[in-house]
């Protein structure tokens, strides 16, 4: 029995180190949330994307659109890095990412195989509030969409439908006419 005891010891200290690391790795993953942001085109995932960018605001100041701003204190760990707030000015989707492609860091870079597979945040589209799917002709999200039909298209009836090519860039939600907002975007996270 006595042998047993040693065993259970340092299993009892084990599994309660494990749940003091699980209780730190919370606390930093709400100061630090994968996805809690949205960022530039051609962002690392956000574990990488916080320990590569300086802070330098060479990106916010590339950014032909001024769509780029540096987060706040308020961002904790992230305060300083460089997002996007696709509900107030929309990315443009430069063909050449100038933001991207002056990151002195590879916290940003452009894709090889550009704008394909990029997306900064997730778009949704409210049918209760999106007065197309309310008897009224609309379509000026399709319309004003920089990535085409693929990312967002209009059905038979004149109703916006969203796509895989969806960017997440913002213009459709800069353009809605509806108040409040009948699109919205919240951060991609990390995507597969």
């Amino acid at each position: 029995m006595m042998a047993d005891t040693p065993v259970g010891r340092r299993a009892f200290f084990s599994q309660g180190f494990r749940k003091v690391l699980g209780k730190a790795m919370e606390a930093v993953e709400k100061r630090v949330l994968p996805g809690q942001y949205v960022r530039p085109p051609g962002a690392l995932p956000e574990p990488g994307f916080l320990g590569a960018c300086t802070r330098c605001g060479e990106c916010t100041v590339r950014c032909p659109g001024r769509a780029i701003s540096p987060l706040g204190p308020e961002a904790g760990l992230a305060a300083g890095t460089p997002a996007l707030h696709p509900d107030v000015a929309a990315c443009l989707m430069c063909l050449d990412m100038p933001c991207a492609a002056h990151c002195p860091t590879d916290a940003l870079a452009v894709p090889a195989d550009g704008w394909r597979n990029v997306r900064m945040a997730r778009v949704e589209i409210d049918a209760g509030t999106c007065i197309a799917y309310n008897g009224q002709a609309c379509g000026v999200c399709a319309q004003v969409c920089p990535a085409g039909v693929d990312a967002i298209s209009l059905n038979e009836l004149g109703q916006p439908s969203l796509g895989a090519a969806c960017t997440g860039c913002g213009m459709c939600i800069i353009a809605c006419v509806t108040t409040p907002k009948s699109i919205t975007a919240t951060p991609a996270g990390i995507l597969s």
